[in-house]
């Protein structure tokens, strides 16, 4: 890597002194905070260094390679003018590692912040960390080489995780992404694999599809993966258990907080394919660039010479040497998962805006029913609810634990009422899974009480003074947004609506007895419409019913004013003076 180095600034090195200098500069400010979680490692530029214990199919990438080439010393700062040059202060190094990138790239960054920043607001989410993402997993999408809508003009892939050298990840897409039916690859511009795509995977550009070699909908989906767990990437823990999550390797964090660093300080946008600000040329495994590997073609023995025979010479040939036996693999824990099996979950029920108090339990089983630690399981939301695993994720994936089974993240209710379906699946095998079924019921109140004991009266034709308010409660707490309906009715035993007495307007000023679509405010408070009264005297009846069947009855009096007047006061006796 030392020789590496020397290359990107040999320029500007005239010595190896000066080369030397400028590696512990870049060293020392090229990746802030990557020192303050080291993991207990030393870390070795080029070198993936998976965190202990961690799945290699547990990441975005799964640990794929990735450029290792590191951000000039100098600041980007600041932007060159149409020139090509900069217009003053601090030079910007023009050519492999220049700071430019490319227009349609850049602008899919940047749309997938201002997503993020309206639909995940608490994760914090700078466009420069997809950009530093881009630029060390795939070089920006291989220099800007994309369509009008943002998709790669050819395939970016990763090599077959085949397990030599790299992970072991079997096919999961049956090679839909990535052309490969054995084994999966990482894929397109943000380069997901395909079994994290499949849940992962959003429409960044609103043509309806989800595509992985899409840069905008590469973008905006690498957001959202960096945004689970509740993690705030404006702090140091969130951030690099972001970055760790999409690429396990101290190195990989260590490159990616040098670009992020150095795309704070400054960029611009060149146009797409233009060759500026070209793609890196190292990788961590020291192979090629991230493109189609073509089948290698044995070589053809040279012309006029006979073929060496086995044994040596161009005679007979020797002894058939015997093949050496074709070790068996080992197969992984998740080879041996047969199925899935419930492990215990209950009713699985909640109201809208609360947490499910049952959680889903899962276990991992061989044919002969044998639990299967260490194997990864992924839990699937679906149906028309809101509903989401904490934090906002439709998907969560989840390993077993010794006795083989994983405990899915709490469920979330949201507004939308109805059932829904949660299935699992193991990660990297088809295996028969289970589904649950659960239900997001409507708020409720099982108290209502008004908020004042004041007696709600009023003179025939006239208007009453006070509006009902009414408080809701459900088991002593507010109960709030609780759908309620409120009708004059004609006897306790009769509750079908009144034909005469209070009423209420609509907008247009028409008489109105029953109000529908009614709902309690955030503090449970439900406030009706003034009332009115038609020419009948009396005691009326006022119905609110929340959802659930709680009800509240309340009186209305209508009576004629009182027109006995009080006698006035005789006037006191004067006086009269004397002359």
């Amino acid at each position: 890597m030392a020789a590496h180095f020397g290359r990107r600034l040999r320029k500007g090195a005239a010595t190896t002194a000066v080369a030397a200098a400028a590696v512990a500069a870049l060293s020392a400010s090229q990746a802030p905070g990557a020192t303050g979680r080291d993991h207990s490692r030393q870390t070795t530029a080029g070198a993936s260094t998976p965190v202990p214990g961690a799945a290699s199919e547990g990441n975005a990438t799964g640990n794929s390679p990735y450029y290792t080439d590191l951000p000039p010393l100098n600041s980007p700062n600041p932007s060159p003018g149409p020139s090509s040059s900069p217009t003053a202060g601090t030079p910007v190094v023009q050519g492999d590692a220049e700071a430019g990138i490319p227009a349609t790239v850049l602008d899919a960054y940047k749309k997938a912040e201002a997503e993020l920043r309206s639909s995940k607001p608490g994760c914090n989410l700078p466009w420069q960390l997809l950009a530093a993402i881009g630029k060390v997993e795939s070089g920006h999408a291989d220099g800007g080489r994309v369509d009008a809508d943002g998709t790669t003009l050819t395939p970016i892939l990763g090599p077959v995780l085949d397990g030599n050298g790299f992970a072991l990840i079997k096919d999961t897409d049956h090679g839909a992404y990535d052309g490969s039916a054995e084994y999966d690859r990482a894929v397109g511009p943000m380069q997901f694999i395909p079994s994290t795509w499949a849940w992962a995977g959003r429409d960044g550009n609103g043509d309806g599809k989800k595509d992985p070699n899409n840069v905008y909908d590469a973008a905006l989906a690498a957001g959202h993966y960096l945004c689970r767990n509740d993690w705030d990437l404006s702090g140091e823990d969130g951030l690099h258990s972001a970055i760790l999550s999409y690429n396990d390797s101290q190195d990989y964090l260590n490159t990616v907080l040098s670009w992020l660093e150095y795309y704070r300080k400054g960029t611009y946008s060149v146009p797409d394919g233009s060759g500026s600000g070209s793609v890196p040329g190292r990788r961590s495994d020291d192979g090629t660039r991230h493109t189609e590997s073509p089948t290698p073609t044995p070589p053809k023995p040279p012309k006029n010479k006979p073929t060496p025979k086995p044994g040596g010479g161009s005679g007979s040939p020797g002894p058939t040497p015997s093949k050496p036996p074709v070790p068996t693999p080992t197969p992984t824990p998740t080879d041996t998962v047969d199925h899935l099996q419930d492990a215990g979950t209950t009713q699985l029920t909640a109201m809208a805006g609360d947490a499910f108090t049952e959680r889903i339990s899962t276990r991992a089983e061989t044919k002969a029913g044998k639990s299967v630690a260490k194997v990864r399981i992924r839990f699937t939301i679906s149906g028309d609810t809101d509903t989401t695993f904490t934090g906002g994720e439709k998907v969560a994936t989840v390993a077993t634990d010794a006795q083989g089974v994983a405990l899915a993240p709490a469920l979330q209710a949201g507004e939308k009422t109805g059932d829904f379906k949660v299935t699992t699946a193991v990660v990297g095998r088809s295996a028969k899974g289970v589904d649950y079924t659960a239900t997001v019921t409507a708020r409720v109140a099982d108290t209502l009480t008004r908020t004042s004991d004041t007696p709600l009266t009023c003179t025939p034709g006239g208007e009453f003074a006070d509006q009902v308010q009414v408080k809701a409660t459900y088991k002593g707490a507010v109960a709030d947004k609780v759908a309620a309906t409120a009708t004059l009715i004609k006897s306790p035993l009769d509750t079908s609506e009144n034909d005469k007495g209070p009423y209420f307007k609509d907008a247009k000023g028409k008489t109105v007895r029953t109000l529908t679509g009614l709902q309690t405010d955030g503090k449970g408070l439900l406030t009706l419409p003034k009332l009115y009264a038609d020419d009948n005297t009396g005691t009326f009846l006022l119905r609110i019913t929340t959802t659930g069947g709680t009800t509240l009855t309340v009186e209305l009096n209508v009576a004629a004013a009182d027109t006995t007047a009080s006698p006035s006061p005789s006037p006191s006796p004067t006086s009269s003076a004397s002359s």
